[in-house]
């Protein structure tokens, strides 16, 4: 086993091909520890390489109204007012705390998407 970190798109695509032929080795033995090892790896690389940035608050909140199929109505009690609902969801005004907390507590939006960057 020989492991060597991932520096360029050269070394990240050998790791994953190693990554797959590796995908059937048993827990606990040198080829479980390498694919280890080399997911590990490729991990760190992939963070580095391709960040994820976090959603805007508005996407997320209209994300998660998706996913659970409220509307805007439903947002009163967490936001407020009809036509307060109407200015987040239209960007004209931000998120206070409190209203990032109920939304956090009451429809389980990640507090990373609610404070991340505003747009």
């Amino acid at each position: 086993m020989i492991i060597r970190p991932i520096r360029n798109s050269s070394d990240h695509e050998s790791a994953l091909k190693r990554i797959e032929a590796l995908m059937s080795a048993q827990h606990d033995t040198a080829e479980g520890d390498e694919l280890d090892v080399l997911a590990t790896l490729v991990d760190a690389y992939e963070k580095e390489q391709f960040p994820i940035d976090a959603p805007e608050p508005v996407e997320a909140i209209k994300f998660r109204m998706e996913q659970l199929g409220l509307t805007r109505k439903d947002l009163e009690p967490f936001l407020g007012s009809r036509a307060r609902v109407s200015e987040i969801l239209n960007k004209r005004r931000k998120l206070s705390l409190a209203m990032i907390r109920s939304l956090h507590e009451n429809l389980d939006i990640p507090l990373d998407a609610l404070i991340g960057r505003e747009g």
